[in-house]
């Protein structure tokens, strides 16, 4: 069974999102086939990630408990609970991935930014997490930074990689 890590930051959802929030829920209670699957989607593209303060208004808008809401959130690996870094670093732990190397990547990674996988840094900055199969087993291992693709790595390309970004 794996471990949900939840971060202590602050919630800062915005009137605005919430106001957004609601009219999503809405569209979605009156559609044929309403879903805690699709409202939790959407609300995590209105706010990042899904706050424990998010998931409570789905549950109540959506007439169902919270803890059917965590249990969907947490049970999805498309979900995260934890607000993600400016700079999303995503390692691949798919099998042809993690059979190349990419548990080392992660280490080196978490020593090279200075948290572990799941953490988010206190500026906000970077965040760490490791993925299941992105689609790219032939240039495994594969890291993602937010939307680009880094593949065939070692753990010797991981120090330039977050240099590059910390140099943003």
């Amino acid at each position: 069974m794996s471990k949900i890590k939840l971060t202590t930051v602050a919630f800062k959802g915005t009137a605005e999102q919430e106001t957004q929030l609601r009219q999503v829920l809405d569209e979605i209670k009156s559609s044929a086939h309403p879903s805690v699957m699709t409202a939790l989607q959407r609300a995590q593209a209105i706010y990042g990630y899904l706050p424990i303060e998010v998931q409570s208004i789905i549950a109540d808008e959506m007439g169902v408990s919270l803890e059917e809401v965590f249990g969907v959130a947490t049970f999805y690996s498309q979900f995260t609970l934890n607000p993600q870094g400016s700079y999303a670093f995503g390692v691949c732990l798919g099998t042809a991935c993690y059979v190349k190397g990419s548990g080392d990547v992660v280490a080196k990674l978490e020593e090279c930014l200075g948290l572990k996988d799941g953490e988010t840094s206190s500026d906000g900055k970077y965040s760490i997490a490791s993925t299941r199969c992105v689609g790219c087993c032939g240039l495994a291992p594969v890291m993602t930074v937010n939307n680009e693709v880094y593949g065939k790595l070692t753990v010797k390309d991981i120090p330039d990689i977050v240099a590059k970004y910390k140099a943003m």
